[in-house]
């Protein structure tokens, strides 16, 4: 108050001229409108004051207002994190399927001498269907095949659409991944069936195994079920491949099989068939009658190699040993029955015509080892490709059955025969693509099968109850099916060292283990 009197006074004191004559009414009134407006203002900066006061003590709306400034950070956070989370599981995914591209095609490699194209088809055709990239999406993809063939090289690109990254200016974001196998050491193909697209081509039932030790099993059908295991079947190998798929649990294979190989190309198709010459007879002696006509061999006897024309019987406990040589079968099967026992070194089989094939019934011995060479060094067994109506020999030995005991002596003499009868038919395959001979193996004594059974036109079956092949330094097996059923267990050794039974060239060893890296 005493500062607005003072600046009255000065007001006062600073009237000049016409002011100073104004009457002392008019002094007092204008006076008051100076004092008024300073009331005025004074009053409007207190309630300015007192507002401003007010709203730094008013808590009221304050998580509104925080939230309001602070939604657009917790919104882009959010979206960033969803992005994020999408892309870290995409890429993952991406990885997983260039990482089974790269096996698949560092698989073809190690088992064939597949073409660089082929393997890069494969490689390629694994990552999109293991990728299921969307069609809205864009997808690069880049396989790289060496000449040498010593590597699969893989890159998928993938470009995702953001969810929230439009917020700042990030509307897409291209992800990648990469793999790389390399393929070192050495891998062993020990069986192959040829058949291009039946089902079953490879099948195991009830509690049949495949045993192949540090080696691989491939089968060329492109049949979706191409290799079946049933029951308690399994099949065991360092390796296991399908040009198709496959139809059964898991468990019936150990590993499971990678599906969706390259065919590989018949490795053995440009050996050489064998000459057919004229038909050789049995000695007199082979035949407890004498009888030459039937080429049945009934007594213990050495056998010379030759062409037999309407095949050869071992039966009624006849020990039979063969020279080396060269074996063949002309329109008839090799059976050995009745407790028969067949033993060779350095033997070949070679089997042509419709009538041709082969039989070990269960209570016969078997012992055979490939030649170390000649025109079939390495091939325990081969055959004409040629076929057109095969008969199966379980059928030809049931015919010759009606027949074997002429009055029964041979039964009153020994009564035991009676406990290797013949065998019913073999079964029936699941699918063909072409007609097969029938190659049954039921014995369970046919401990040695050494070196490489080559059936381009054939199906091997084996029922046995017993191991097959278990005391091979190395068994290899090119069929155009495979067959196992009852409870045997196929050993397919690959130990080469041990033997000087050659391995053909193209199954065997070949360059394989498989090193992966990102």
């Amino acid at each position: 108050m005493t500062a607005d009197l003072r600046n009255l006074a000065r007001m006062r004191g600073s009237l000049t001229g016409p002011a100073l004559m104004m009457s002392p009414a008019k002094i007092c009134v204008r006076a008051n409108d100076v004092m008024r407006g300073v009331l005025h203002r004074r009053a409007r900066g207190d309630r300015a004051r007192g507002a401003l006061a007010a709203f730094r003590t008013d808590r009221r709306g304050s998580v509104a207002l925080i939230f309001g400034l602070s939604a657009t950070v917790l919104v882009g956070l959010v979206g960033g994190g969803i992005d994020y989370a999408r892309i870290s599981m995409r890429r993952s995914q991406l990885q997983a399927a260039v990482d089974a591209g790269v096996l698949a095609g560092g698989n073809a490699l190690k088992l064939a001498a597949s073409s660089t194209e082929s393997v890069r088809g494969v490689t390629e055709q694994t990552i999109r269907d293991a990728a299921k990239s969307p069609p809205e999406r864009a997808f690069g993809l880049r396989v790289e095949v060496p000449a040498e063939k010593t590597s699969v090289f893989a890159r998928a690109e993938e470009t995702i659409r953001l969810g929230f990254g439009g917020l700042v200016g990030l509307g897409t974001q291209t992800i990648a991944a990469q793999a790389r196998v390399n393929v070192v050491g050495k891998i062993r193909l020990c069986m192959l069936t040829l058949d291009p697209s039946a089902t079953g081509a490879f099948n195991l039932q009830k509690s049949a195994q495949v045993t192949a030790n540090a080696c691989s099993l491939y089968s060329n059908s492109t049949n979706a079920t191409g290799m079946v295991g049933g029951d308690s079947a399994m099949a065991r190998a360092d390796t296991i491949c399908s040009a198709g798929g496959y139809l059964g649990l898991r468990a019936n294979f150990a590993p499971p099989p990678q599906t969706g190989c390259p065919v590989i190309e018949d490795p053995l198709k440009d050996r050489p068939a064998p000459p057919v010459g004229a038909c050789t007879a049995i000695p007199a002696s082979a035949n407890k009658k004498g009888d030459t006509s039937k080429n049945e061999v009934n007594q213990s006897v050495t056998l010379e190699p030759g062409t037999y024309c309407g095949g050869l019987r071992i039966t009624k406990k006849a020990v039979v040993t063969l020279r080396p040589g060269i074996y063949v079968m002309k329109d008839g099967p090799l059976i050995v029955d009745l407790k028969g026992s067949l033993t060779g070194e350095g033997v070949g089989f070679y089997f042509t015509g419709d009538r041709a094939g082969l039989l070990f019934s269960k209570g016969s011995t078997v012992s055979l080892a490939a030649p170390t060479g000649g025109v079939m060094a390495g091939l325990l067994m081969s055959e004409d490709r040629a076929v057109n109506n095969p008969v199966d020999p379980a059928q030809i030995l049931r015919d010759l059955f009606k027949g074997a005991f002429d009055n029964l002596t041979d039964l009153a003499s020994d009564p035991t025969l009676l406990e290797d009868p013949p065998p019913p038919p073999t079964p029936e395959a699941l699918g063909m693509s072409k007609p097969m001979r029938v190659y049954r193996i039921i014995s369970d004594n046919a401990r040695t099968m050494l070196g490489t059974i080559y059936l381009p036109s054939g199906r091997l079956v084996v029922d046995a109850n017993k191991p097959v092949g278990h005391r091979s330094a190395y068994t290899v097996v090119v069929a155009q099916q495979v067959n196992l059923y009852e409870g045997p267990n196929l050993y397919l050794n690959a130990n080469y060292d041990q033997t000087s039974v050659p391995v053909p060239k193209g199954v065997g060893p070949l360059s394989g283990k498989l090193m992966l890296s990102q």
